[in-house]
């Protein structure tokens, strides 16, 4: 036993500790591999091709950058910066920016959560097709690929009869579902998936940072020989032309390239599912959180546009072409096409070898980094830090594992179909909108209450979402341009309602907002929350040498993200309505996804009841004291800085402190 412990020790040595007794990485780099394996996944090297394949061109590129600047990084900073400051998971950090939005940081843990129960089943898949890849040759070899994958692979049974609707949009029928057996070959490989993932994750960041190196580093030598074998393929050309020299104008007309190159950015940060906030938890208080999230962001950008090459090399082998109408999507790429591919080339069954376990590494990242998000709630609360960490892991892993089953089933693929879409559409949307519109509307709102009343800030706060919600409805039943302009009136109504409400600031607006008193009262209840939470996160993480984080940071996700979150969101419901409203499954995953909403609206009106997952010494902040214009750091005490206006502060710059922690309770 005492030998085990040596090898235990020297393997995965205890995770050096902060001045708050807080697990830490060992070192920046872990926590960059840590944050980029839940970034980097399945989604890069199969979804990312498939999208830019169905719009295929560089003009995709436009807004797909577009979305990386004023959606994906704004949250990723976000989120990052929040774990940092406030050590704490997403339900901790978010209880500290405000104790309403508690909510919030447990709905992005379910998300985290429903997640990784489907994802483990998707890499038993895998490693299905890598138990084949050592045959010669392929046994899918001549055979009808898709047949094969889900005959064999998934090995669902159809359903007995589809569902249909009457010609006013109404049920006629529901589909009838009668495989319901457990598949024994897919449910030990997602039990032995669970158990290594287990492993990764059961002794903290200490074993984590260390894995990380293997499983993150280990699939970026393996793209680079698939991006190798890709584009050494015959007529390999004809699909790199698809993908980096060809340029269409007109598909930047249609809202169907915006709308999947947002959606795709969205997905592949992987923001609104706490892995960030989690793993940022573990890090120094004062890391350059905002250099960081820069790097994290570019190099998952980077990943999947160096690692498509991999894949159109193939689609130009396979003499596949848009013009055929035919669309690529995830499954097909990563165990339709690319497998048939691999089956024709020489040396099959090697780079099969490679490509499945490449795949299985890139969701291992993943999986541990979700199922990591579950294990720090649990052991940030009162009760969940007397129990060892291993315990702690292992429970969540066992249930875990209990509940993903169902996704090992005959009807296992139409079931994590059906909730991968609408986690993907409705929650993980909802949720992220909800975090832009809470960190740059609830923080310190009282600091806005006492400066012109709640009446005037309720009306702007409030008349901001409403408006977003009512023009995208008025869309739908009219035009797009009809909803834009009833949104924008009802917003400029709102606000005009809310400045005379207002009362005149006693602290006048910095720079040329306080020139007249209603500049100043719009300053105050469009922007002072969001300014003065980018203020205090610098106090921070902004220190030193450290990047902080800039001035219209607030604003661009308050006012951009924000508002294209909700529209991609709407999305979401015709694709139900029209399509899927007969299918009792889809019904499932479209009911369970939904739970995210009154998770947030019960923390927004009851914030205690949600205090049993918060340390009692940390209860007290959520309440922030009133101090307006005054930089408050992660404990509550209030820096007084001297003369400084707005915008970021400067590391050093910090005079006096005064403790107000424990003002008040809830």
């Amino acid at each position: 036993m005492a030998a085990f412990k040596r090898i235990l020790l020297m393997l995965s040595p205890e995770a050096k500790k902060g001045e708050d007794g807080r697990d830490m990485f060992s070192n920046r780099i872990q926590f960059v591999l840590c944050a980029m394996g839940g970034a980097v996944g399945l989604g890069n090297l199969l979804r990312f091709p498939s999208v830019v394949y169905n719009n295929y061109g560089l003009q995709f590129f436009i807004p797909y950058f577009i979305a990386l600047f004023f959606v994906a990084l704004p949250v990723l900073v976000l989120e990052i910066s929040l774990g940092t400051v406030y050590r704490g998971g997403p339900v901790l950090a978010w209880h500290s920016v405000n104790k309403r939005a508690k909510g919030i940081g447990l709905s992005v843990v379910f998300n985290g959560y429903v997640v990784v129960t489907y994802y483990i089943p998707l890499l038993a898949w895998i490693m299905k097709y890598f138990s084949r890849s050592f045959q010669s040759p392929l046994p899918w070899k001549g055979q009808d690929l898709s047949n094969y994958f889900s005959q064999v692979i998934v090995a669902n049974v159809d359903p007995a009869s589809t569902g249909s609707f009457n010609p006013d949009g109404s049920v006629a029928e529901y589909t009838r579902w009668v495989g319901t057996g457990l598949l024994g070959e897919t449910a030990g490989w997602a039990i032995f998936t669970w158990f290594v993932t287990w492993l990764c994750v059961f002794r903290g960041v200490g074993m984590t940072g260390r894995v990380i190196y293997v499983t993150m580093g280990l699939p970026l030598v393996l793209i680079i020989i698939l991006i190798g074998r890709g584009c050494s393929l015959p007529n390999a050309g004809d699909g790199i032309k698809l993908y980096f020299a060809t340029w269409r104008t007109s598909a930047l007309q249609s809202p169907q390239i915006w709308q999947a190159a947002f959606g795709q950015i969205f997905f592949s940060i992987g923001v609104g599912f706490g892995y960030f906030t989690s793993w940022a938890s573990y890090c120094s208080q004062h890391s350059n959180a905002v250099q960081d999230a820069l790097i994290i962001g570019f190099s998952n950008s980077a990943v999947e546009i160096i690692a498509a090459f991999s894949v159109f090399g193939v689609i130009g082998y396979l003499g596949i072409d848009p013009s055929s109408g035919k669309a690529l999507g995830t499954f097909v790429t990563g165990f339709i096409t690319y497998p048939e591919a691999l089956a024709q080339m020489p040396g099959a069954p090697f780079f099969s070898v490679i490509f499945f376990f490449t795949l299985f590494l890139l969701g291992l990242t993943s999986a541990f980094s979700l199922l990591e998000v579950m294990t720090t709630l649990i052991m940030d609360t009162d009760w969940g830090s007397k129990i060892p960490r291993w315990a702690v892991c292992t429970i969540v892993t066992i249930i875990s594992a209990l509940i993903s089953l169902i996704y090992c089933t005959e009807f296992g693929l139409q079931a994590l179909d059906a909730v991968d879409t609408y986690v993907n559409d409705v929650a993980l949307f909802f949720t992220v909108w909800c975090e832009c519109f809470a960190a740059t509307s609830f923080y310190r709102c009282r600091d806005v209450a006492h400066q012109v009343g709640w009446p005037g800030f309720l009306t702007y706060t409030i008349g901001f979402a409403v408006a977003q919600g009512l023009g995208i409805r008025v869309a739908y039943g009219s035009t797009p341009g009809i909803g834009a302009g009833v949104g924008f009136a009802f917003f400029a109504a709102s606000t005009f309602v809310s400045l005379f409400m207002a009362k005149t600031p006693a602290i006048p607006a910095p720079r040329f907002w306080g020139n007249t008193k209603f500049l100043s009262r719009f300053w105050w209840v469009a922007f002072y929350p969001g300014n003065q939470l980018t203020r205090d996160l610098n106090v921070v993480i902004g220190v030193g040498k450290n990047w902080s984080i800039p001035y219209f940071w607030a604003a661009i996700m308050k006012y951009i993200s924000g508002p294209i979150l909700a529209i991609v969101l709407s999305f979401a419901y015709p694709k139900f309505t029209k399509t899927h409203m007969y299918d009792p499954i889809m019904i499932y995953g479209f009911s369970i996804t939904h739970l995210v909403v009154p998770t947030i609206v019960l923390g927004i009106l009851m914030p205690p009841w949600f205090n049993w997952i918060i340390p009692f010494e940390k209860i007290a902040l959520g309440e922030k004291p009133v101090a307006p214009m005054e930089t408050i750091d992660n404990s509550n005490e209030i820096i007084r800085l001297g003369s400084e206006e707005s915008g970021s502060i400067p590391g050093g710059a910090m005079m006096e402190r005064e403790n107000v922690v424990g003002e008040k309770k809830e």
